[in-house]
């Protein structure tokens, strides 16, 4: 056998040790979540213990976005769509933030164009992109982030909306590109807006695939995340 035969795939050895990162950082959130139950209400909502819930929950969320673009890479990321109540479906996703949004006293609401809406995607990988969306809306909102979800057409629309500065301008008018290139100046890769757009286009049906889209005109002042799902 060859070196080259059995070296191992570079990416394959990175999507490996992805996983195995996640797995820690799940433990280890576990772990503290355990230790965190055990204090005083006065003595767990602070702004440290905020800090570190969400910088885990940016950094596991990074992990599952470089772990989905590998297996979309290799074709093995499955899509398992089901019917969900869109109601349950956003309030989960609030849920998974709430300890981070009272330690930085931000307001997480959301509504519905009409309370008993269906939606039929991935939960998991739609969840995945919309918990990045409100992680990162956590760090630039003032006081308040709103999702909503309304229908276009045929199409559920999931809105995740702040009162922060929202999107440099730069990434309203280059959005169709989602270019992944580093930008020392902010620190960003482009990778959630990247994922986000292949979660999207994965979720097709009658000739029209999912999209995402961002604009700065919410009702709430700052920048607005919207994804379309067929």
């Amino acid at each position: 056998m060859s070196d080259d035969e059995a070296s191992l795939d570079f990416s394959t050895v990175i999507a490996s040790t992805v996983h195995d990162m996640k797995n820690s950082l799940g433990l280890l959130m576990q772990a503290y979540t355990e230790a965190l139950a055990n204090l005083p209400a006065d003595a767990s909502e602070t702004r440290e213990h905020g800090i570190v819930e969400y910088e885990s929950l940016r950094l596991n969320g990074m992990l599952v976005q470089m772990l989905g673009l590998y297996k979309l890479q290799v074709h093995q990321l499955p899509l398992r769509p089901t019917w969900m109540e869109v109601d349950d479906f956003l309030e989960a996703q609030l849920a998974r933030h709430d300890n981070i949004l009272r330690a930085r006293h931000i307001s997480g609401t959301y509504t519905l164009d009409d309370p008993g809406m269906m939606g039929f995607f991935d939960p998991e990988l739609v969840g995945s992109v919309v918990s990045n969306v409100i992680n990162n809306s956590i760090r630039y909102a003032k006081s308040a982030i709103h999702l909503h979800a309304s229908m276009d057409e045929e199409q559920l629309v999931l809105s995740i909306s702040d009162d922060g500065a929202g999107y440099p301008q730069v990434m309203i008018d280059k959005q169709s590109e989602y270019v992944l290139g580093i930008d020392m100046s902010t620190g960003s890769t482009g990778l959630g807006l990247y994922f986000g757009e292949r979660i999207a286009r994965l979720h097709q049906r009658n000739g029209a695939k999912g999209h995402i889209q961002l604009s700065n005109d919410c009702a709430l002042g700052g920048g607005e995340f919207r994804i379309w799902l067929p």
